[in-house]
């Protein structure tokens, strides 16, 4: 009996002694738990600023600065009456509505709660203002104003505007930075101090310009958003050189670039990189009103014995962009393709055979009407755009593949720019620099450079024109595009290169296209 007294003591002892024990544990874990939070929260700790940079400085007044990177900033220091979003979809700004009333004119009704960065009201005198000056001073803007034929005052918020034509999607022009005019009376526009401090309606103010950096700072008179960052610094560089090497070196937080060689100066660790389509977008324009090209499947089987994949990693370190179409740069009203436009020489060949076309004699042959032709053309190139040339040369080898012999024409300036005129070529190699409108009459509007028509785009094209219904327009896009596809009068190359490259310790959303690279900057932040 003694002895079970003893053991149930010495069983009581030992529990007590693993329930001290497991409450030490627990107690040391929690310890440490709450101390890793500690650390976690200093870790997390935001830092409220951000480093940019500018390479050859010019003015502040984006108006008339020329300067990519000025013009980049000033998004978030001016505002425009209508900008775009991350799709090049037209968004309100400035204006609070605006409508088109006829084919030639457009009534805009502006906020009445925007303040500028100095106290004053906007009114519509500051719109006024802003588009006289585009009228009369040399400007990247002046193509946005140059068809406004008038502008009326209606009330203190209210104008009409009216053109001199119709303009399809001229919504897209009014994206130009408003100027405040009560700051600049009195001023010569062009040479004022004051162009070194401009004021804005945007997120951000300038509270010092110097010889080596502007300072920005939050706009306390923008009330429409939360912004996370206090203080943008932007750092001047002589060259793009200094600027590159300064964010290889930790002293910029962001830079934006078309080199398509960028790792070479700013190494391969270290930072993210999102690549966008550029502007430059080059294709081959194809003559459909000549005698072999005018059929479809000729220029179907061109476009899948051309190989752009070889071409972009030759010619561009694999950072262009190849496209399909024009609008595939992004643009919300790109359409939806199912058509596979992939180099392949033996559906190129079976393209050319499935419709009647025969190698013979070393040349691709087809009777009709008692008359045989051959497939061969002349591919027109600047001779002066060395790269292209070089382009010319690798078309021509790829279509010898399938027996489809191209003769390069080495065009001087003025000769490149009569046949773009006259339109008298086979094929020409040619581009533009894009806008972000979704307008398409430079490829299927009168004397468009394949000489291409085609009755369903031409209605279609017209009925856009006074769409407003988003998913129609987006219906009439994708037939567009059908179309496009199916009888191929134009062969997309690629897209230029563009990048928002930005070091690890930016955080925050940051989603760019080329028109916009400060998106999301509500929330960007350091740690």
């Amino acid at each position: 009996m003694k002895s079970n007294i003893i053991k149930y003591i010495f069983i009581i002892f030992v529990i007590a002694i693993m329930g001290f024990a497991i409450y030490k544990i627990k107690t040391e874990d929690s310890n440490i738990t709450e101390n890793n939070n500690t650390v976690q929260e200093e870790d997390d700790e935001i830092i409220k600023e951000v480093t940019l940079g500018v390479a050859q400085y010019d003015t502040m007044n984006p108006i008339l600065s020329n300067n990519k990177h000025i013009q980049e900033i000033s998004r978030i220091i001016y505002e425009p009456l209508l900008g775009v979003n991350k799709d090049y979809q037209i968004e309100k700004c400035l204006a609070k509505d605006w409508a088109k009333t006829s084919a030639t004119t457009y009534l805009i009704k502006l906020r009445d709660d925007v303040i500028w960065s100095d106290g004053e009201k906007l009114t519509v005198e500051d719109v006024l203002y802003t588009i006289d000056l585009l009228k009369q001073i040399p400007s990247i803007y002046a193509y946005n104003v140059q068809y406004i034929i008038n502008v009326d005052k209606i009330d203190l918020y209210t104008l009409q505007i009216t053109l001199d034509h119709e303009i399809p999607f001229f919504e897209y022009n009014l994206i130009f930075p408003i100027m405040s005019k009560k700051y600049y009376e009195g001023e010569d526009f062009s040479t004022t101090a004051k162009n070194n401090t401009p004021i804005g309606t945007g997120k951000y103010k300038i509270t010092q310009n110097t010889d080596s950096e502007i300072i920005l700072e939050k706009n306390e008179n923008y009330t429409r958003e939360e912004l996370t960052l206090e203080k943008i610094t932007i750092e001047k560089y002589s060259n793009l050189g200094e600027l590159y090497n300064a964010f290889k070196l930790g002293k910029i937080d962001l830079i934006t670039t078309t080199n398509t060689k960028i790792e070479d100066y700013v190494g391969t660790i270290g930072y993210n990189v999102q690549e966008v389509a550029g502007r430059e977008y080059d294709f081959l324009a194809i003559n459909t009103q000549s005698a072999v090209l005018s059929k479809k499947e000729v220029r179907q089987a061109i476009l899948h014995a051309i190989n752009r994949e070889n071409i972009v990693a030759t010619v561009y370190n694999n950072k262009y962009k190849i496209t399909n179409y024009p609008l595939d740069y992004g643009n919300w009203l790109k359409g939806e393709s199912t058509a596979d436009n992939s180099y392949n020489l033996d559906y190129s060949k079976q393209i050319l055979e499935q419709n009647g076309w025969t190698f013979k004699n070393n040349k691709w042959q087809k009777t009709e009407n008692y008359v045989t032709r051959t497939i061969s053309f002349r591919l027109v190139v600047q001779a002066s755009n060395t790269t292209r040339v070089t382009i010319a040369e690798m078309i021509k080898a790829n279509l010898a593949e399938i027996g489809i012999p191209v003769t390069i024409v080495k065009a001087s300036d003025s000769q490149y720019q009569n046949y773009l005129q006259n339109k008298n070529y086979d094929v020409i190699l040619t581009g533009t620099t894009e806008s972000m409108s979704p307008n398409l009459e430079t490829f299927f509007g009168e004397s468009n450079l394949a000489n291409y028509t085609n009755e369903e785009i031409k209605t279609i094209m017209n009925d856009v024109k006074n769409i407003t219904d988003e998913n129609l327009l987006k219906e009439k896009y994708n037939r567009i595009r059908q179309i496009y596809d199916d009888e191929v009068p134009y062969i997309s190359l690629y897209n230029s290169y563009y990048a928002v490259i930005s070091n690890w310790n930016l955080k925050g959303n940051i989603e760019a296209n080329w028109y916009n690279i400060f998106m999301d900057i509500n929330n960007w932040y350091k740690n």
